[in-house]
């Protein structure tokens, strides 16, 4: 008898560990998905407010570096200025925010923007999201060259595939999947 309620509170144990964790999980995506969407937001007002004062010279050096020191007096880390600089990229870069994916974090962004070549961006951007890459494993793809070697690799047939894969959202195993 007693062998059968351990039982029982072990499944029911089990049952809510597992809710707790899923909700656990849930709340680490929302709440990444409201950071990104706020970086975002910083970025575009700072280059608003940059594009607005092009007429003062020294205004843009200061901006970020006073902005750091206040943010950074009433919010703690997280604003230094070349995070500062990292949010007005993203910005630049991912001007519509719906194109911004939900499954990266701020750091998968903020090591996509660390690549120049759009297409060789948006490859990583894609290959990421689809084969859920941590971002050491991100930096450890870009490290190793793999959208290089992908190129290089088959020649103008596989080129055409990366390309291919690059313009319609598409993982290199042939599925499609959502910007």
């Amino acid at each position: 008898m007693n062998d059968l309620v351990n039982n029982l509170h072990a499944d029911v144990y089990a049952n809510i560990k597992t809710l707790m964790e899923n909700a656990r999980t849930d709340v680490a995506k929302q709440v990444n998905n409201i950071l990104v969407k706020t970086y975002w937001e910083i970025g575009r007002i700072i280059v608003e407010d940059e594009q607005g004062h092009a007429d003062r010279a020294g205004y843009g050096k200061t901006l970020l570096k006073d902005l750091s020191k206040m943010l950074t007096k009433e919010f703690g880390r997280g604003f230094s200025v070349s995070n500062l600089q990292f949010m007005r990229r993203f910005y630049q870069e991912y001007e519509i925010q719906q194109t911004l994916s939900v499954k990266l974090s701020w750091s998968h962004y903020c090591e996509l923007l660390t690549i120049e070549d759009k297409n060789k961006r948006n490859f990583y951007e894609k290959e990421t999201v689809n084969a859920n890459w941590s971002v050491r494993e991100l930096k450890r793809q870009i490290n190793t060259s793999l959208f290089e070697r992908l190129l290089l690799s088959s020649g103008d047939e596989n080129k055409e595939k990366v390309l291919d894969l690059i313009l319609l959202n598409k993982s290199l195993d042939g599925a499609a999947y959502p910007c």
